[in-house]
């Protein structure tokens, strides 16, 4: 195939490189032509690099630089090309501009993608005289390790173009998901999850942003805390797409952005390329802080406040035995005990009220950090700070880490996995994407250790929507709803992958 790409930017010059290292021929252009070598030379650079890795053979590498064809006026005519991919400014105006000249540059059977990744389809088609002939394509940088790519038909696009470009795309290489034109697509859309409970969390003052990613990355799996993730792609970057997912979707709940970004942004404080950020980077940026000694009396007895059939209860009662803890039996705990209590969904002050548990003693754990290395204890403001040390020390025995935090519902695990199922969901109910998609998409774009839907198969839907609905009840925020393909899917025994059965089905 005989493609046109038109800007040679970050973008444009990745998917340069991917195409044409897999056979296709690849026109570039760029209204600034300086702009265009370079982009040669930053592809011949990778090429070099996937050669002397041995990723690729040095005649595949040449091969494919000889299909690389720069282009001195992107707008000049093209009769043999097939596709363009537009990649240049993230700006309406100038990308309907672009696809204005190349509609009359090009013949009628070219078709036309946008590389947009927050822009309407529909709206950039709107602006051609045959809007049918374009769809998005939305790619992730780096393009060519990145193998994930959104194909998004807009409102007008003609049906047989998303498998075409889906075959052209896996042909490649990379893997295709289908989305619709909506705030966000599906990465940036189901990222929304993670990153906005986190600042949610945060400006509950929960915990400390390096606790939260501490949390995130031990706890849940991540690579990435989502405040390390904020500076990595820049706050200014992260919170303009929050803004815009939000508003686009009418001010949704589970969406909601933070007060925290808006001046933080202001400030400069976008993160790794502004040197200051949740962190501060650069050469003479402090080493980030080690986390305290523990102090505690890890001899100290202690008493799991649960009913015997309490699964979480029974699990705690479970580490703590493993650990060689004090543990005391019985159904009241001594005077002398700590008291741990395993909450899901709630708070500990709730469980302390319902049960008359001693304030000054009792303390929670997160179930969800049982598992692993690293154990989440809750503090609430009656906490005594000397139980809370011996409560650290005991839960630390046989080499675990633990991180304090203020109680609130579910905790900081509970409420972070929570909101990245709540939002996956929420894609899958509106028919966004397939759920084979939704987790596809976000396992490749996101690195999540798993798709959000299995994740949420993974940890049980009947379990989950008891917690969303602890959340919700617990909290009073909407952002906390439990989602009807939650519901149902628990109600009917059905895992959160299943596309479910729609009317049309039943017709007939």
């Amino acid at each position: 195939m005989r493609i046109r790409i038109v800007g040679a930017g970050a973008m444009g010059r990745g998917i340069a490189q991917w195409a044409a290292s897999a056979g296709h021929t690849v026109e570039l252009g760029d209204v600034r032509t300086e702009a265009v070598r370079e982009a040669v030379d930053f592809v011949r650079s990778m090429l070099d690099r996937a050669v002397a890795k041995g990723r690729m053979s040095a005649p595949d590498s040449a091969a494919a630089l000889s299909r690389l064809l720069p282009l001195d006026d992107p707008w000049a005519p093209g009769p043999d090309v097939e596709l363009v991919i537009e990649a240049v400014l993230e700006d309406l105006a100038t990308k309907t501009e672009v696809f204005g000249k190349l509609e009359q540059a090009l013949p009628a059977s070219t078709v036309f993608a946008t590389n947009t990744s927050s822009l309407s389809v529909t709206r950039i088609a709107a602006s051609l005289t045959d809007p049918t002939r374009l769809a998005g394509l939305h790619f992730f940088n780096p393009v060519p390790l990145m193998r994930i790519v959104e194909v998004v038909p807009g409102a007008a696009t003609r049906a047989e173009l998303p498998p075409l470009l889906t075959e052209l795309v896996e042909s490649c290489g990379h893997r295709a998901v289908t989305v619709a034109d909506t705030p966000g697509f599906l990465v940036n859309h189901a990222g929304r999850g993670l990153v906005t409970e986190a600042l949610a969390l945060l400006e509950e003052s929960v915990a400390a942003p390096e606790d939260i990613d501490r949390i995130a990355r031990d706890v849940l799996g991540l690579r990435m805390g989502p405040f390390e993730l904020m500076d990595l792609t820049g706050l200014d970057v992260t919170a303009a797409v929050i803004d815009s997912i939000w508003q686009g979707f009418r001010h949704e709940p589970r969406l909601r952005p933070s007060y925290l970004t808006p001046n933080r942004v202001a400030a400069g404080l976008h993160g790794r390329k502004t040197g200051q950020g949740w962190y501060a980077y650069g050469a003479g940026a402090p080493a980030a802080a080690a986390e305290a000694p523990v102090t505690g009396n890890a001899e100290r007895p202690v008493f799991v406040a649960g009913a015997g059939d309490d699964t979480d209860a029974a699990a705690l009662r479970d580490a703590l035995a493993a650990a060689a803890a004090n543990v005391e039996n019985g159904t009241h705990p001594s005077a002398e005990a700590l008291v741990l209590v395993p909450a899901w969904g709630t708070t500990v002050a709730e469980t302390i009220a319902a049960r008359q548990l001693p304030a000054t003693r009792t303390l929670g754990v997160d179930p969800l950090s049982l598992p692993g290395g690293r154990r989440v204890l809750a503090v609430t403001p009656a906490t005594d700070p000397a139980t809370a040390r011996d409560a650290r020390a005991v839960l630390a025995r046989a080499d675990h880490t633990v991180t304090v935090v203020r109680d609130t519902a579910g905790s900081v695990a509970q409420r972070l996995l929570a909101s990245v199922v709540s939002i996956a969901t929420s894609i899958a109910e509106r028919s966004l994407a397939t759920p084979e998609d939704i987790d596809l998409a976000v396992t490749l774009g996101l690195g999540y250790p798993t798709g959000p839907l299995a994740w949420g198969d993974r940890i049980g839907t009947t379990r989950l929507l008891r917690l969303q609905r602890a959340l919700h009840t617990t909290t009073g925020d909407p952002r906390h709803r439990p989602t009807r393909w939650l519901t149902e899917r628990a109600q009917l025994g059905l895992p959160l992958t299943h596309s479910g059965t729609p009317p049309e089905a039943c017709i007939g």
